[in-house]
């Protein structure tokens, strides 16, 4: 009998009420985090090996940093086919395994001499491959390791540790490259990957998978019930939409904003590169807030409001004029709010679509929304350096500024906004075997 402090899972073994107590939620914890940095230091690695150690010019590095991208667009969707027929805890280890694998090969050909440019595009889709697979089976593995209740907490935990290394993780990359060598640093972000692979593989918790059918369908067959689900759950859409519109202006405002503050504003890269740090501590306390607000407020109400506030924000940056003593202290506010808010609506959004969906599909729920949410990032960026160069730098932030409140408009207008305290739970409609 579990005590009266714990619940049963699915699989029918006892689960902490407290998350922290729970061990395997630990282990889940320590290895999210560990890979974070790994995959975050490799980010800052990759193309500081190619520049210091390849001397690669600014389009063999656009190059490098597209091809560890692609992935994203390539693979998302395959990606959740995958995690929705096999143990979640399998995927992390055997993409934690390879990562390090790459990594670690990188820096011993590295400090041969051998490394160029091609074994690097390599190295970094590989990379980028692997860490898609790992995303989406992390946001999967969350639903089957804690009760449902326990999710928006959960989510909190994850995105806050995932902040910090967003935060911690390219700093991190780019000293060890000073202090060390781009080959040294390569094979440290590796031990990263090792780390999180020792942590995982110690969860001990059964997953509840869908049972297999004989004769399983067709991976297209199975992306296209994931696109269906979506598709046909109207709160589901919703996030599907605003994420893709919040991802298409934030590509277009970031391309202007990156003009319009060494341009306009007269800022040095030291400023620059502070104003933007700003977005991480915020993060970090969306995430705090993420554990409270939405059992508090309501679901629908703080996902509306915080996506309001956090991109309403940026359209404060067009109006300042003036010296660094004004307008970074200004900015560094601005970036801290977008921070704060955006995260919130993040881990509140992540928390919905995991209870919203069956167990069967989670996968390929995540997958869709990553594929169209982060699809239209590249048309983004092109639209923000078209309008900076027929229309300004000043107007053209504060057009697509402007655009970044389609997303909670999206939001206010369909069902997420009457979420209430507490989510309801998933359809009971049975989902096809994967």
């Amino acid at each position: 009998m579990p005590s009266s402090s714990s619940a049963v899972s699915d699989s029918g073994r006892p689960v902490p009420s407290s998350l922290w107590r729970d061990g395997d939620f630990r282990r889940l914890w320590v290895g999210q985090t560990a890979s974070q940095l790994g995959e975050d230091a490799s980010l800052v690695v990759l193309p500081l090996c190619a520049v210091l150690t390849l001397d690669a010019g600014a389009g063999q590095l656009g190059a490098l940093r597209a091809v560890g991208q692609a992935p994203i667009l390539l693979l998302s969707l395959f990606a959740g086919a995958w995690v929705d027929r096999w143990r979640t805890r399998t995927l992390m280890v055997l993409t934690d395994a390879g990562r390090a694998l790459a990594l670690g090969a990188a820096a011993v050909v590295g400090l041969l001499g051998g490394l160029g440019l091609p074994a690097l595009l390599v190295v970094a889709f590989a990379v980028g491959a692997l860490s898609v697979f790992f995303d989406v089976a992390y946001q999967a593995s969350l639903v089957r390791l804690v009760r449902r209740d326990q999710l928006v907490r959960g989510n909190s935990a994850l995105e806050g540790s995932r902040s910090a290394a967003q935060i911690g993780g390219p700093a991190l990359g780019g000293a060890l490259v000073s202090v060390l060598s781009a080959p040294i640093a390569a094979a440290l972000s590796a031990v990263f990957f090792a780390l999180s692979f020792l942590s995982i593989r110690r969860i001990g918790r059964r997953e509840s998978i869908p049972e297999r059918s004989e004769r399983p369908p067709r991976v297209w067959r199975r992306i296209h019930e994931g696109l269906r689900f979506v598709a046909g759950d109207t709160s589901l859409r919703t996030v599907c939409l605003a994420s893709a519109a919040f991802q298409f202006f934030f590509a277009a405002v970031t391309t202007v904003y990156l003009l319009f503050l060494p341009r306009d504003l007269h800022l040095s890269g030291t400023a620059v590169g502070l104003a933007l740090a700003a977005t991480g501590p915020g993060a970090l306390l969306g995430s705090l807030l993420a554990a409270r607000l939405p059992s508090r407020l309501g679901h629908g109400a703080v996902l509306v409001s915080a996506a309001a506030l956090g991109d309403g924000v940026f359209l404060f940056v067009p109006a300042l004029h003036g010296s660094s003593v004004v307008t970074v202290p200004a900015l560094l506010t601005v970036n801290f709010v977008f921070g704060t808010f955006s995260q919130l609506v993040n881990v509140t959004v992540m928390a919905v679509r995991q209870t919203l969906t069956p167990d069967g599909m989670q996968g390929r729920a995540a997958a869709t929304i990553n594929f169209v949410g982060m699809g239209l990032t590249p048309l983004g960026s092109l639209l923000g350096g078209f309008l900076a160069e027929v229309g300004g730098t000043r107007t053209s932030l504060l057009v697509t500024a402007a655009g970044m409140l389609l997303s909670p408009a999206l939001m206010a207008l369909s069902p997420l906004a009457r979420l209430g305290r507490r989510l309801p739970a998933p359809p009971e409609t049975p989902v096809p075997s994967a």
